[in-house]
């Protein structure tokens, strides 16, 4: 039975120039593996207890506090809680900051993002349907970004910043761990969230189309 996802790429902040694109690479991805159809909306209003009810999983590109009620937002993690997968894209981590427990089901929250470059990313679980096409390490123009709120301890980090490749004195944590991809569960919902795709050249790239797609899968239980 081919799976309802709901994508929101809403922008109460910053517009990223990449969410047509994505829009048009996920909808797509959908269609020719047969798994699930997209709907795309940059509004919000969809996102309320009944029509909820009406998608298996969620797909966030979103910025800012988005313009739901206090109850919407209770629903939306009602929902997650409940077994409704989602998927965070990039800038889903530069969102609901005044919503505490969207960042802890998600995993955190976007801190500054003090290198757009490229850089080395490292990957730190071959075995996960997102990134186990990948090499140990590879190359990526990427606007990287720094979270707080966050720590490895909570989630199970995929991908990470090799911090050779940057100037780490830019860095804001401590502990100088950039992780760049990562997943684990809320209530009954499987959670994936990758900090790339900033640029748009990057939705054209084969590989990432692939980290995306397997990525959405996993969170749907589909893939594992």
């Amino acid at each position: 039975m081919v799976k309802k996802v709901l994508l929101v790429t809403h922008s109460a902040g910053f517009k990223h120039d990449y969410l047509p694109k994505a829009t048009e690479v996920i909808t797509e991805l959908g269609k020719k593996s047969g798994l699930f159809e997209v709907t795309a909306t940059t509004e919000c209003n969809l996102l309320n207890k009944e029509d909820l009810g009406k998608f298996d999983a969620l797909i966030f590109a979103t910025t800012g506090e988005l313009p739901i009620t206090e109850q919407a937002k209770t629903d939306l993690m009602a929902a997650i809680k409940a077994g409704k997968s989602f998927t965070g894209i990039h800038n889903a981590t530069d969102t609901f900051y005044k919503f505490p427990e969207y960042g802890k089901m998600l995993g955190g929250y976007f801190n500054g993002h003090p290198w757009s470059q490229d850089v080395l990313v490292k990957v730190e679980d071959q075995t996960h349907p997102a990134t186990r096409h990948l090499p140990k390490a590879f190359k990526l123009k990427e606007e990287v970004y720094t979270f707080r709120d966050w720590s490895r301890e909570k989630t199970h980090v995929l991908l990470s910043l090799d911090n050779s490749s940057v100037d780490l004195s830019k860095g804001n944590r401590e502990d100088n761990d950039y992780a760049m991809c990562w997943c684990h569960t809320y209530g009954k919902a499987r959670v994936f969230y990758t900090g790339l795709g900033h640029y748009l050249e990057t939705w054209d790239q084969e590989w990432f189309q692939t980290h995306i797609l397997n990525g959405i899968l996993w969170a749907m239980k589909l893939k594992d």
